[in-house]
């Protein structure tokens, strides 16, 4: 493969900036850049010089010989002075050297997946540390990095292939007698791994979630003080807020870090009957994303706490709005009474539900999770027909174990990979 280079630190003016070189020819063309040679695992500082033999920088250097780095290859770091000038030259003295190109995005963590340091799980786990913005995010993400899925998925395809080693067995001694009867082992192994995928699939919702936020929806009649509260939680005027009822009219969201965990906030327009077509339309907009959100923050200006009419999310908290003398059981958004109580309420809320997140994160890990566990139920329903149908079973088992193979990437990830890798920055 090409030998390739980029920048691995953040654009712009920084303290420090690394300039990552990997590939066959990494070591010969940053040697040509120094006035010295390059030592093996051990930091070194080293002037830095351009095609002409211009001085550029000095820089402390590290150099990793393939396959103990990062993507496997021979692999130079260069940690230099984080002026925009003069990464722009060191980049541009790399691209004259010969067989050196600059790396395409994601491409540095595709070689670290081709030459066997990652598989695609751990790749998705880069991907959201390098994106995590929450504590809940940021421990997700190294759990997956780590390699939790894979060996989670290593684990039933060893139970699975000890399943379709007693059938073949049994096949291929078919015509003498067997001793031992291979259906009960071969269904205990079969359900045991069927009940493992179906409860790891039933929790990739909630990691998800972690992922990509929380939902919290605020509703309630109009001009109650949702978008005050809205205002009052986000800590900045986010929401238009007036006397005049029916100001909102569309579901305003504000992104934000509930306690380490990654909530979204809905504003929702005032729930009433309406003869306004917009307005209506609004309300309708309104109890559809309450329904599918996480939680619902139910607020009402007098003490019947009456919930919505159309509104089915069970998860549903109510306050009585606009305490603003401190009545037990309200909350006021004005004087910040009540809001610590129900910020602490929310966040228990969204804490017990994220405790069962599961170890697969993605829509694509549930497909394969339910994908495998579908041709194990199969397999387990053809066992129960007799050793004629063993060898039936025994396929229904080796398309289970394929579909496990597709989460971390031993089979069919090929029109995955353009996807994953895009969304990586170009140093990595």
């Amino acid at each position: 493969m090409d030998t390739i280079f980029a920048l691995a630190t953040a654009q712009g003016k920084a303290g420090v900036a690394i300039v990552r070189v990997s590939g066959g020819d990494a070591w010969s063309a940053c040697r040509s850049l120094m006035s010295q040679d390059i030592v093996v695992s051990k930091p070194i500082v080293r002037n830095i010089y351009d095609h002409t033999g211009e001085f550029l920088d000095q820089a402390m250097v590290l150099a990793f010989q393939g396959p103990h780095s990062f993507t496997g290859e021979d692999t130079v770091e260069l940690h230099l002075h984080g002026s925009i000038s003069v990464v722009r030259a060191v980049l541009d003295t790399l691209g004259h050297c010969a067989g050196l190109r600059l790396a395409e995005p994601g491409e540095f963590t595709r070689r670290a997946l081709e030459n066997g340091k990652l598989d695609v799980a751990r790749v998705e786990g880069l991907a959201d540390l390098i994106d995590a913005e929450t504590e809940a995010q940021r421990k997700q993400a190294l759990r997956v990095l780590s390699g939790s899925l894979g060996a989670r998925a290593d684990a039933w395809r060893t139970k699975l292939i000890r399943a379709a080693a007693l059938l073949e067995a049994t096949i291929d001694f078919a015509d003498e007698d067997v001793p031992v009867d291979v259906s009960p082992e071969v269904r205990d192994l079969l359900s045991g791994v069927i009940s493992d995928l179906t409860d790891e699939a039933s929790r990739t919702h909630i990691a998800e979630r972690i992922r990509s936020g929380f939902e919290v929806a605020i509703v309630g009649a109009p001009n109650v003080g949702k978008s005050t509260l809205l205002n009052a939680l986000a800590g900045r005027k986010a929401a238009i807020t007036s006397e005049i009822a029916g100001t909102t009219r569309d579901v305003i969201e504000v992104r934000m870090d509930l306690n380490g965990i990654p909530v979204t906030l809905l504003d929702t327009a005032g729930v009433r009957e309406s003869s306004d077509q917009i307005e209506t339309i609004g309300i309708e907009l309104a109890l559809t994303r309450a329904n599918a959100a996480d939680i619902v923050v139910v607020l009402s200006d007098n003490s019947n706490m009456m919930v919505p009419e159309g509104l089915n999310n069970p998860n549903v908290i109510t306050r009585r709005s606009k305490c603003d003398d401190g009545q037990s059981g309200g909350i006021s958004a004005v004087t910040g009474f009540g809001v610590d109580d129900l910020v602490t309420e929310i966040s228990n809320m969204l804490q017990g539900m994220a405790a069962g997140a599961g170890i697969a994160t993605r829509e694509r890990h549930r497909i394969a999770l339910i994908r495998s566990a579908d041709y194990l139920s199969t397999a387990r329903a053809v066992l129960e027909l007799g050793p004629d149908s063993y060898e039936i079973c025994a396929e229904e088992i080796r398309s289970g174990v394929r579909a496990l193979d597709s989460l971390i990437g031993r089979v069919d990830v090929e029109s995955l990979l353009d996807e994953i890798f895009s969304s990586f920055c170009l140093g990595k």
